[in-house]
């Protein structure tokens, strides 16, 4: 477990306060994760990693001079948010675009491809790259779908010493690729971890059992066994690998970087021993071990467990792996000297301006300030309940991280309101404040969600019902462009976009948009329910699929909950403005 603990909800914050304090030299913070604190080449590519924090040395113990130009750095196991991501890329641009490399998660994928989009919008080229290297997470047929983990830093290696020569950014997208496609790790896990403030472990592997191919965060991997030997381990490991060849590999003669990787329990003496065991093998295979790297490099605070992680270069991968490198924790040749950056002086952040909106949008905010009153109060009266259902197949966060973005999206929203903001901006602001304080894949959904609603309401005219539906309509559809899911998939979009579909139904067959709405979540309710008859095929309750039959799915039940309560916030608005009240109605 994790002892050293004071407020459990700061320990993010303190964390990174420490480690940019005791590596001041090499990195700094700022809104959002951490950056160089030195020199980068200027009109080169910037390469910008990230994650949730827990990891470490993944991701901001690889921010340095040959490696990240910056980490964003999300809450303990979460995402970070679109808005700490552009914050990070923007503060590294050095004028040839930017490219975001990360590990291949629900949460990250979406967070990272809405900052890209912003990004590019801002006129910052951007690329992106999601990393799966774990081979026992998906089959080779849909190797897309598989997690990223200790083969992270092959790849952000890669990337970065390429951006450094000079690449451009379509090739250093190029040389990401190639070594995303040339790495394989496989993992196992000896007992779960603990967060911090937490009693009980994340999860749990039954005493005297080791799972094979577990992933960081307890995520199910091919089977329980008997823990074995360290000899027997090896063998194991080996055969797993050398079975899932990259195209084009002969195992003979290939030259390989091999990466053994402690989870946090399992000491540098252990590895020790197994690694000895591990490199017989690969040598009796005729493989040239090229670079050898034992200690820890992602972590899951005090998971007992470990990873192998075979790197099978090209020429070029090879170099770029042995090129320079000096970050805080992975360094590779000779030191790197890089001038430091200039100190921040007071006024060089400006506090962020509103846009201003027009007095009846201003007027019409007072209405969606009730409505994320609303939201956040049923949403955190059930947060118990959502957290039981998410834990049938998955994490069982999603009722704490919901509390924590819809406790933040209304003190924003209140905050914004006070200032005289119009109902798109007390939207959009509500939205990022989610996504930053939830993180994880629903920090990124509803943060789609709320900027899509506060973009198409606008900030100059009073939002009628054919704006608010479109709206929610376009709100889906960004969802479901965003996260890649479709109906079926047992995820929030099998309520989300028969919400919407009904709501601009009824809107277009001329009900009022209170009337329509109700329409529209009574049938979001039935939705969330018929999701107890499906099976998840995202996410990370997906390995266990059929556990969760019988159950609806945690996000659907949440966006239910949260579409009735605002409806019935928009018929007492309608039932008021009847009676001649002079709140405005939307």
């Amino acid at each position: 477990m994790t002892w050293l603990v004071n407020d459990p909800s700061e320990f993010a914050k303190e964390m990174v306060a420490g480690f940019v304090s005791a590596n001041a030299e090499i990195v700094r913070q700022v809104p959002g994760g951490v950056v160089r604190n030195t020199q980068s080449q200027h009109n080169t590519v910037a390469i910008v990693i990230g994650g949730g924090s827990g990891h470490y040395p993944a991701f901001a113990g690889l921010v340095g001079q040959g490696l990240a130009h910056g980490a964003a750095m999300g809450n303990l196991f979460a995402s970070p948010s679109a808005q700490q991501i552009c914050s990070v890329a923007r503060a590294v641009n050095n004028g040839a675009g930017v490219l975001l490399a990360f590990g291949n998660y629900a949460g990250d994928v979406l967070h990272f491809g809405l900052a890209r989009e912003r990004l590019i919008a801002e006129g910052i080229p951007c690329e992106l790259i999601a990393v799966t290297d774990d081979i026992t997470s998906a089959s080779r047929e849909e190797s897309e779908k598989r997690r990223g983990v200790a083969g992270d830093l092959v790849v952000f290696k890669a990337a970065a010493a390429a951006a450094e020569r000079g690449d451009s950014l379509d090739q250093v997208l190029t040389v990401a690729r190639e070594a995303n496609a040339r790495t394989r790790t496989i993992g196992v896990a000896f007992s779960g971890c603990t967060l911090p403030g937490a009693e009980q472990p994340l999860f749990s592997v039954p005493e005297g059992c080791m799972g094979f191919g577990m992933g960081i965060h307890g995520e199910p991997g091919i089977r329980e066994i008997a823990v074995p030997t360290a000899d027997q381990l090896a063998d194991m490991l080996v055969e797993q690998l050398l079975n899932e060849l990259p195209a084009g590999v002969s195992i003979n003669g290939a030259r390989v970087g091999a990466i053994l990787n402690g989870l946090g329990s399992v000491k540098y003496e252990e590895l020790f021993v197994l690694w000895q065991g591990i490199q017989r093998r690969l040598l009796a295979q005729g493989i040239v071990l090229a670079d050898i790297q034992v200690g820890e490099f992602v972590t899951s605070f005090n998971m007992a467990g470990l990873s192998l992680t075979l790197a099978w270069f090209t020429e070029e991968l090879e170099a770029l792996w042995m090129a320079p490198a000096y970050s805080p924790a992975f360094k590779k040749g000779s030191v790197i000297f890089a001038a430091p950056l200039q100190v921040i002086v007071d006024g060089e952040c400006q506090q962020q301006t509103l846009p201003e909106g027009s007095t009846q949008s201003r007027e019409a905010a007072i209405l969606v300030v009730a409505m994320v009153d609303a939201l956040a109060d049923v949403v955190i009266e059930h947060a118990a309940e959502l957290g039981r259902i998410d834990a049938v197949a998955g994490d069982g966060d999603h009722g704490i991280g919901m509390e924590r973005g819809v406790r933040a999206a209304r003190d924003r929203a209140h905050y914004c309101l006070s200032l005289g903001a119009g109902a798109g901006t007390v939207l959009q602001q509500a939205a990022d404040a989610w996504a930053d304080k939830a993180g994880g894949t629903s920090g990124a959904i509803w943060g789609v969600i709320l900027n899509t609603l506060g973009t198409g309401i606008g900030n100059q005219q009073r939002p009628d019902a054919a704006s608010v539906a479109k709206a929610v309509n376009d709100a889906a559809h960004g969802v479901m462009h965003f996260g890649k899911a479709k109906l079926g998939d047992k995820t929030l979009v099998d309520v989300l976009l028969p919400f919407s579909e009904t709501l601009l139904s009824e809107v277009n067959d001329g009900k009022t948009l209170a009337l329509a709405w109700d329409c529209a979540a009574r049938h979001a309710d039935r939705c969330a329910k018929e999701t107890a008859h499906l099976v998840p095929k995202m996410g990370r309750a997906r390995p266990l699929a059929e556990r969760s039959l019988g159950t609806p799915d945690a996000g659907a039940v949440s966006l239910a909950l949260i579409v009735t309560a605002l409806g019935q916030c928009l018929t007492s608005a309608a039932n008021r403005e009847k009676e001649g009240a002079t709140c405005q109605s939307i």
